[in-house]
């Protein structure tokens, strides 16, 4: 169940956490959006920090901006996108800096929240939930984990007419070398996978190639790029094209770092070996929620999740209990560092 507060409108404001030993903390912070274990940890925290947080479940809206009044600082989640009309709302209320619970900023207008006088900044968190998660997905992939389960789930006990493959018989290409994409060329070593890698800038000791290469070379492509104007489609119909027969790709980034008709043509085509995407496009308004009672139609998302090698999880990768700790530290981290630069 989602963490609730009994209201969440300005007129019922839920009251701020704050640490006795404290007699007035020098900045508040409403935080929007927080489910049940978040708001545990926002409320230790800010005892420890001698912080005021006002913690709602709702997420950020027009309706609910006057929540952030007196606070200059307010934390979001990723999970809903936050519209301009509530940044404007939010801009009203007195809000100065928010903090994204997420590395990404792709669910908020950045330049027009700084034209409203916002500005946003976004957290680090363990780069090893998501690095874990998406070697998984790889093995799940080139181990065809998905017809396995599914067969043994009806007690068929057949060994798939298809062999597995090995990682170390792999080229795997990371997209994205930051602290994800890092993380993830450093367990592919103990693989002994051959790693190509990508990026608009570069480390020492890392083997990059440029795009096209290194999506013609890979058995496997792993995104792990931001995204933005000039990743949007990164994976085109023409650089799907381009890939191996039988290669695989592995989206932990963004879904619309992909061209998903592109991909599911590639696929049904038998192009591609299959895919492992944890991000979809289109993803908002169904990830996150109870969708059993509602027709999703023909979308893309049901194409994909039919088809026997593609594995589809609900933007997921993130969620550890030490990537949750991280990221509640560096919300109100970031809010502390804005106050502090504010204050001279």
């Amino acid at each position: 169940m989602p963490y609730s507060t009994s209201v969440h409108q300005a007129a019922h404001r839920p009251k701020p956490v704050r640490s006795s030993a404290t007699p007035a903390p020098f900045v508040g912070i409403t935080v929007y959006g927080c489910e049940h274990d978040e708001a545990r940890l926002f409320e230790e925290r800010a005892l420890e920090l001698g912080v005021a947080v006002t913690v709602t479940a709702a997420t950020a809206s027009s309706s609910n901006a006057a929540l952030a009044e007196g606070n200059r600082c307010v934390s979001i989640g990723h999970k809903t996108p936050v519209s301009n009309p509530t940044l404007v709302a939010l801009s009203r209320a007195g809000v100065e800096y928010i903090s994204t619970r997420s590395i990404g900023y792709n669910h908020l207008d950045v330049e027009y929240a700084r034209r409203l006088g916002i500005s946003v900044g976004n957290v680090s968190y363990s780069p090893d939930s998501v690095a874990d998660y998406a070697v998984m997905l790889m093995l799940m992939s080139v181990r065809d984990a998905k017809s396995v389960i599914r067969r043994t789930d009806v007690s068929d006990y057949r060994l798939s007419e298809v062999r597995g493959r090995e990682l170390r018989d792999m080229t795997v290409g990371v997209i994205g070398t930051g602290r994800i994409g890092t993380a993830v060329m450093n367990r592919l070593r103990g693989f002994g996978s051959r790693i190509l890698a990508y990026d608009t800038h570069t480390t020492i000791g890392i083997n990059y190639v440029d795009l096209d290469e290194l999506v013609e070379q890979s058995d496997i492509i792993t995104l792990h790029t931001p995204l933005d104007a000039g990743t949007h489609h990164l994976l085109d119909r023409e650089r799907l094209g381009r890939m191996k027969r039988g290669a695989y790709i592995v989206n932990t980034g963004r879904g619309s770092l992909i061209d998903t008709e592109a991909l599911v043509g590639a696929l049904e085509r038998g192009d591609l070996g299959g895919a492992a995407l944890d991000v979809v496009e289109g993803e908002e308004g169904i990830f996150y929620a109870d969708c059993r009672t509602r027709s999703l139609g023909g979308t893309m998302l049901t194409r994909l999740q039919q088809m026997p090698n593609v594995i589809v999880s609900p933007h997921t990768a993130f969620y550890t209990d030490h990537a949750l700790r991280d990221t509640v530290e560096n919300s109100i981290v970031n809010c502390l560092r804005f106050e502090r630069e504010q204050r001279g």
